[in-house]
């Protein structure tokens, strides 16, 4: 069997191209996510921390195992899940955002379906309690995520205090306590911003959602990049079938859905709205 890139007899681990075919086809199964062929190195470092962690001592090993272990799917699926996130991360949407329940204050439902360590939810519910004035505004803020260890983190609601250094200082001292001590060089966000967001695992390859339809805003973002074209539009569909007819999807800024006009037209930059 030839080892990937010819790299295996420097490998702590024998991983070879069948492995990494397996691993791709596996969480294709299990997550509808297209790895790419260049990805065969972050499967090898990824997965090389759950083998030691096991004291199992090939791939071909521990992909037997993952088959037969529904827990370690779970971790399986963590590992090789891409969580890059900021705080308003691409603010165009943000702005969007306001400018969509300034208009349509009348909205309900916001659904956040990848919300990686939290700071898009977050984003999201200070968006909303700037725009409505309050922290408990009759708006619900769902955030999903199929990583459970970026949920727990997400649920905390700590992060590295240069993480809002580009905030303005009222969004700093209004929705964030600043740690002291040996919290220092961290912070939290603010109970009544946490609480203002719900968080639930949730796979998109799912026959059942934990989402309560009608959805005014979805934010699904930078993950459509991961799938094949029919899973795009099979999710896509789904989407757009629970939403608002005058409801708002928000994009990444690499995905584009122009080739799907008979579920969502444009509105503004990587952001669109549902075909009725």
């Amino acid at each position: 069997m030839t080892a990937l890139q010819s790299t295996d007899a420097q490998r702590e681990f024998p991983y070879s191209r069948r492995d990494f075919e397996r691993v791709k086809g596996l969480l294709f199964k299990q997550a509808g996510i297209n790895l790419a062929d260049s990805k065969d190195a972050m499967v090898y470092s990824r997965l090389a921390r759950r083998l030691r962690a096991l004291e199992i001592h090939s791939f071909k090993e521990y992909l037997a195992y993952v088959g037969s272990c529904k827990d370690e799917m779970e971790h399986f699926i963590n590992a090789l899940t891409t969580n890059l996130t900021a705080f308003f991360r691409e603010p165009h949407h943000f702005d969007a955002l306001a400018n969509y329940l300034t208009k349509r204050p009348q909205t309900k439902r916001i659904w956040c379906a990848a919300s990686s360590t939290g700071e898009e939810p977050y984003s999201i519910a200070m968006t909303v309690a700037s725009v409505f004035g309050t922290f408990t505004p009759n708006v619900q803020i769902l955030a999903t995520d199929i990583d459970s260890k970026v949920l727990q983190k997400a649920r905390e609601g700590v992060y590295a205090q240069n993480s809002i250094s580009q905030l303005s200082y009222d969004y700093k001292t209004q929705f964030f306590y600043r740690g002291k001590g040996a919290q220092t060089g961290r912070v939290r966000v603010v109970d009544e911003l946490r609480k203002m967001v719900q968080f639930e695992p949730l796979n998109l390859m799912s026959p059942n959602w934990c989402v309560d339809a009608p959805v005014d805003v979805i934010f699904c973002r930078n993950v459509m990049i991961y799938f094949d074209r029919p899973t795009q539009r099979k999710i896509l569909a789904r989407m757009v079938k629970m939403m608002c007819n005058d409801g708002m999807y928000v994009a990444g800024h690499s995905e584009n859905f122009t080739m799907y006009p008979e579920l969502v037209a444009p509105m503004g930059k990587t952001i669109y709205r549902p075909v009725v």
